[in-house]
């Protein structure tokens, strides 16, 4: 289990003990994309949704996942999370998903900002999923994260 900082010698799962990490401002940025026909991005863009304005639920619901991260994901740290921003924005293809989240901490925030990323497109699809079986949820990735120890990384 080299290398693996969630088990401990023996294999087992355990939090990371971050106590003598460095404080620093930390960064992350995921993005995602909620695939869909046309005819649901027309309907959802001209706000004829039967459950509302979807992308302003998805946009707090994936604050609020954010938040609730340390609950949904067993070995997270809980943190005190300093900004977390949702951006929507259609493509032709569906409805990308941008989310950054900040912190001034011992460790990361890469988890916050996939897990809000996730939340805000599993609420896009469960808003309009009566009218369109066939969307997918792709392309969730860290785009960004800085500070900590290991510094930048952007993907390409």
């Amino acid at each position: 289990m080299a290398g693996l900082t969630h088990f401990d010698d023996h294999g087992a799962a355990h939090m990371v003990d971050v106590s003598d990490k460095a404080v620093t401002a930390r960064v992350a940025t995921a993005k995602g994309r909620v695939v869909m026909a046309p005819e649901t991005r027309a309907m959802i863009e001209d706000g004829r949704a039967k459950k509302g304005d979807v992308l302003s639920v998805a946009r707090l619901a994936g604050i609020m996942g954010a938040k609730k991260t340390p609950d949904l994901i067993p070995l997270c740290h809980p943190l005190a999370i300093t900004k977390v921003s949702v951006d929507l924005t259609y493509a032709d293809d569906g409805i990308e998903i941008e989310a950054t989240v900040k912190t001034t901490g011992q460790t990361g925030v890469e988890m916050e900002a996939l897990t809000a990323v996730n939340v805000a497109a599993l609420t896009v699809y469960d808003m309009v999923k009566a009218v369109d079986k066939t969307m997918q949820i792709t392309d969730v990735r860290v785009v960004l994260k800085d500070g900590g120890k290991s510094g930048r990384f952007e993907a390409e």
